[in-house]
């Protein structure tokens, strides 16, 4: 770790200042801080602070501008390239504001800015609702809004951006504003789909949604029927329902081999539209496993998470396709072939249905056209001598679906020098998001997901 000159100062005035939330740079506290999910990622901040409220968020946020030290933000913890931690600068940490609230009368939740996907939809669950959220349960739900936010419901609902209703924000001024479509509008658009690149944001307003009737599993079939498998599900994905919203891919199969995976989920209450679309499924190959049923949202994300727990090293690559087409079907076989690790994957998401109807400039969100993002997921326990081999899978694996990939890429997965993909990740709305974040952060004080070059910002 390089302290940053400034920290034992800055330290020094924040326990002066803060006396609730906890200001630490050794000790429990500070090691719990600064573990998150992607267990490769060894920053030290200079210092964490636990904040308890809007107001510590703001003290924080004007002392590492005073005393000109990095600053960063930690919700739950999960992107993957470690930007939740500044190293050796000053790292508020959220991860203990997890309180949600819901109002079953409105449908809305009140969600706290260190609160997960699991936190919420446990909290929606006695009241037979449930929002819609990414695939993991243990992914901040800020973060994974303001970047996005593809998932199980995204057919019928949105994306997670889709659903967020108000925003409380503390911004690089100190100021502690309301997002909404009336207050702060501007910002409000910024924030879905613009990342937390704006403000730090400590608590939201999101829409919930009743669904009396959903299933999910995982069906695998046999490596030999991968591309059969693949090119018939790129039929059924033509034009599916929106009730329908089929996460797939590749991955280990109990015996190590690779096997393709359909991951269905269906939120619809027309029963027998429901039972023909997963026999189509079943029947698109001879299943080794099909395993799909009655489920609920909290049992979906946990089952992920234990597939990805915190703590593995991990290194993602993210490419966005129109579909799965015969180029796009050959690099996943090409994945599965040459897969280095029990635990790596590729995951495949679809955005389609209800989060394609969005219009692409109503949110700062680059890509509305239906499509695919690719997920690839290296991951591997610590200590694992062929960590470079894992990383290199990885991007060869970017790399081979280039030809293939639309411009940009789904901003909550790029790594930072992915440079050729952020110039293009926010489509049409790159200008205005630029221009916006010249207006509330000039300071350039938040680096969440990346953003293209600062200097074309107005």
């Amino acid at each position: 770790m390089t302290t940053h000159p400034q920290i034992g100062r800055l330290t020094d005035a924040l326990r002066r200042t803060i006396p609730v939330g906890p200001v630490v740079s050794t000790g429990g506290q500070y090691e719990a801080g600064r573990h998150i999910w992607n267990g490769a990622v060894s920053a030290r901040p200079g210092v964490i602070v636990r904040c308890a409220d809007p107001a510590e968020v703001a003290i924080a946020v004007l002392a590492a501008r005073a005393f000109d030290v990095p600053l960063t933000v930690r919700g739950a913890g999960h992107d993957w390239a470690g930007r939740a931690l500044s190293d050796g600068g000053l790292t508020i940490d959220l991860s203990g504001l997890r309180r949600v609230s819901v109002d079953p009368e409105t449908r809305v939740a009140e969600v706290a800015g260190g609160a997960t996907a699991a936190d919420l939809v446990a909290a929606a669950q006695p009241f037979g609702l449930t929002a819609a959220t990414g695939t993991a349960g243990s992914v901040g739900m800020a973060g994974l809004t303001l970047g996005g936010g593809y998932g199980p419901l995204s057919g019928r609902f949105g994306l997670a951006l889709d659903n967020l209703l108000s925003a409380e924000v503390v911004l690089a001024d100190g100021s502690v504003v309301t997002a909404d479509a009336e207050q702060e509008p501007e910002l409000f658009w910024a924030l879905r789909g613009g990342g937390g690149n704006f403000g730090v944001i400590t608590s939201m307003r999101v829409r919930l949604h009743a669904v009396p009737t959903l299933l999910s599993g995982m069906v695998l079939y046999p490596w030999e029927e991968a591309g059969s498998v693949l090119a018939g599900l790129a039929d059924m994905l033509e034009g599916s329902p929106d009730e329908l919203t089929v996460q797939s891919g590749v991955l280990p199969g109990p015996d190590g081999k690779p096997v393709v995976f359909l991951s269905p989920t269906w939120s619809g209450d027309d029963e027998e539209a429901m039972e023909q679309t997963l026999a189509r499924l079943d029947g698109l190959g001879t299943p080794l496993v099909s395993e799909v049923a009655p489920a609920t949202m909290p049992a979906m994300l946990a089952a992920i998470d234990a597939q990805f727990p915190f703590g593995r090293h991990v290194e993602i690559r993210t490419r966005s396709v129109p579909s799965l087409t015969s180029g796009v079907r050959d690099v996943l076989s090409l994945a599965g072939s040459t897969l280095t690790s029990p635990s790596s994957a590729v995951s495949v998401h679809s955005l389609h249905g209800a989060a394609s109807r969005v219009p692409v400039r109503d949110t700062a969100f680059g890509n509305r056209d239906p499509h695919l993002m690719i997920e690839i997921i290296a991951q591997w326990e610590p200590g694992d001598p062929r960590a470079q081999e894992h990383r290199a899978w990885a991007g060869d694996l970017a790399d081979a679906f280039e030809p293939e990939a639309l411009p940009g890429g789904y901003p909550n997965l790029l790594g930072p020098d992915a440079a050729a993909q952020i110039a293009h990740a926010y489509g049409p709305n790159t200008e205005r998001l630029l221009t916006a974040k010249h207006r509330y952060d000039p300071y350039d004080t938040f680096k969440a997901t990346p953003l293209p070059d600062l200097s074309r910002a107005r």
